[in-house]
């Protein structure tokens, strides 16, 4: 469970996040949408320990990520929206850099890199450097680091961006198939079809300010969550 509680951020006389507070629990998928800017980013770099924060906390499991960083990391993976990877490494090394942080061992990190480089089309190209991957390749590889570990609690930022349909496919058969183990899945999302077929809970965030938070059927009765969106928008 990701429990965010009274979490402000300021960037100087700007607060970037406002008395945030809402919980992702356990075996559900979660969806943040927001317009650019209405501080996504900042919250999900804030949940996985790469910003820090003025006021609140944030609980992983029960456990701070201010008091307890490395605990709390240990526990999730982070896919964000720039795959900003070890350009000069060979993807294959780069998966396994990864599996070293998370001490995972050989047979473990064998199984599941061969499982999800076959998936997502890639294991041809595990050999290459990073540098001559496109966007979308890239973005495969952070997915691949991320999932190697068999994390409990999955954070994406935008996951979709530069995939071709049949990763969006196979990322949304992933998900809930991690769901079904129980485990989290909280990402940020512009393509709110998918966020409205896919999750169970959504939040919604304008100006750094929750406006929203609840089931997807409470949020959005009746209607679409694009069309409620965009009057929240307003």
């Amino acid at each position: 469970m990701i429990e965010i509680k009274n979490v402000t951020k300021k960037y100087g006389d700007k607060s970037a996040l406002k008395n945030i507070s809402f919980n992702v629990n356990d075996g559900e998928i979660f969806a943040f949408i927001g317009h650019n800017g209405a501080g996504k980013t900042t919250l999900i770099k804030s949940i996985v320990g790469i910003h820090d924060f003025d006021l609140g906390d944030i609980l992983i499991n029960g456990k701070s990520i201010k008091k307890n960083p490395i605990e709390c990391k240990k526990q999730m993976a982070f896919v964000p929206d720039n795959p900003e990877l070890y350009e000069n490494m060979r993807a294959i090394d780069f998966i396994n850099f990864i599996c070293d942080m998370y001490e995972i061992d050989y047979t473990t990190r064998e199984k599941n890199i061969e499982k999800y480089a076959k998936l997502f089309e890639i294991e041809n190209n595990l050999n290459d450097t990073i540098n001559s991957f496109s966007h979308g390749m890239k973005q495969k590889i952070a997915i691949i680091s991320a999932l190697a570990h068999n994390p409990k609690i999955l954070i994406m930022d935008e996951p979709f961006v530069g995939l071709d349909p049949k990763a969006v496919f196979d990322i949304k058969e992933i998900m809930n198939e991690m769901v079904k183990q129980g485990k989290t899945i909280f990402f940020s999302t512009h393509i709110l079809d998918v966020a409205e077929k896919l999750c169970s809970r959504v939040a919604i965030i304008k100006k750094g300010e929750l406006i929203k938070v609840g089931s997807m059927e409470e949020i959005k009765g009746d209607e679409s969550l694009e069309k409620v969106f965009l009057e929240l928008e307003k």
